[in-house]
């Protein structure tokens, strides 16, 4: 089966082949080839809305209406008109991790009192420009920050990111967790939490929220793990009698290929109600992926296909410096031809135009025959792609746009 087929698993309604051509949010993407060239980027506001709405729906089912609030983690995405319409929605605030995004989310439409701030290895220049937003919600990573924030604002209400030890990333890839058997530099351990306390209460400064991120990407064959590391939170969370809130990070992930399934909101939404509804705290989500990742494409454009060895290479025009996922943390992007040529589905390995052995999009994939300027899609590319490009081999030029 070639990724162009009917039945493909990517396929939804705004996204699949019409006709023998790609369409993406209403459009035939080789009308945005022509339009606006490549390499390019777009992104559905259909389909990120109809992502919040799933959200809101089943935290509401669930039972805590008028009791949560969904922060988009803008580091996955900071595309200023897609910020804009996120605000415009009015169904999520911002989650930042630093002074500049804050600065950013606040130019894009959003309050102060819209941003959630979780970040690690603080400056005492970033904690004193945070410092001057009274209505930002810090949550402190180590005891460095809470003793510098206490030192700079005492008596305000904090939240503190904690560590559990424990940590889960889409199909166990362990560059994804933020925490686990191995030490890392996030959040505040056990063994520090009477610590953290005290410098609280030295600085007059009331613990509101209990925060925990410990992974991205996780899906529904690992919701019985996410329901234990919830497990292993609420000691943190039970040591506090001033906690309204717990903030659950971000982490929920997308299909990426056909043995992934879409996560089961209403699943998900029950492992959170049966560990905090009769505690009788908020809930507070930061999901990146899951918002904006399946709701962008990269187009690109082949530049050339030559056989060396016994592979053949199809080089396009943009390398992983301005998507680095598939590189770094092994992450597909699945390549999908825009046009489908007539002909024999070929084998082929995907490569950019990067200097460098990272550079390869994606390896063994059988696909229509390519031929140079034909033009290809990458899906999944709406999250920490864009975001975190470079100028590497000084080819980090590409284009975005807002599609509604």
């Amino acid at each position: 089966m070639t990724t162009n087929s009917c039945d493909a698993w990517w396929h939804r309604y705004d996204l699949g082949m019409r006709d023998n051509e790609l369409v993406f949010a209403s459009r035939h993407v080789s009308e945005l080839a022509v339009q606006f060239d490549s390499p390019a980027f777009f992104y559905d506001t259909n389909r990120v809305t109809e992502k919040l709405n799933g959200l809101h729906g089943a935290l509401t089912s669930a039972g805590f209406a008028g009791r949560f609030k969904i922060h988009f983690a803008m580091k996955a995405n900071r595309f200023a008109p897609l910020l804009t319409h996120l605000k415009s929605t009015g169904l999520c605030g911002i989650d930042a991790c630093s002074p500049a995004e804050v600065e950013h989310a606040i130019s894009c439409g959003f309050n102060a009192s819209d941003i959630s701030f979780t970040a690690t290895s603080l400056s005492q220049k970033d904690l004193q420009q945070l410092s001057r937003w009274k209505d930002v919600f810090i949550n402190c990573d180590s005891l460095h920050t809470i003793r510098r924030i206490g030192e700079l604002c005492p008596g305000r209400d904090i939240g503190i990111r904690i560590n559990p030890e424990v940590g889960i990333g889409y199909a166990e890839n362990d560059k994804l967790r933020y925490s686990g058997i191995a030490s890392t530099k996030f959040g505040i351990y056990r063994e520090q939490f009477q610590g953290a306390l005290d410098l609280a209460q030295e600085y007059g400064l009331t613990i509101r929220k209990i925060h925990f991120h410990t992974g991205c990407g996780y899906l529904n064959g690992q919701l019985d793990y996410w329901d234990s590391i919830i497990n292993e939170c609420l000691w943190f969370i039970d040591q506090v009698d001033t906690v309204i809130t717990v903030n659950v990070g971000g982490g929920l992930g997308v299909p990426h290929t056909a043995l992934d399934a879409p996560l089961d909101l209403s699943a998900w939404s029950q492992i959170l109600a049966k560990h905090f509804l009769d505690r009788h705290l908020n809930i507070e989500v930061e999901p990146g992926d899951f918002l904006v990742k399946d709701a962008g494409i990269l187009l690109l454009t082949v530049n050339s296909v030559e056989k060396k060895k016994n592979i053949t290479f199809v080089g396009v025009d943009a390398g992983f410096n301005i998507a680095l996922e598939p590189a770094v943390y092994g992450l597909p992007f699945l390549p999908v031809a825009v046009k489908p040529n007539s002909g024999e589905p070929q084998t082929i390995t995907l490569v950019g135009n990067i200097n460098e052995a990272l550079d390869v999009w994606y390896h063994h994939i059988s696909l229509p025959p390519l031929h140079e300027n034909d033009h290809i899609a990458l899906i999944n590319a709406g999250a920490y792609s864009s975001s975190m490009a470079s100028n590497h081999c000084m080819r980090g030029s590409f284009k975005e746009f807002l599609l509604y």
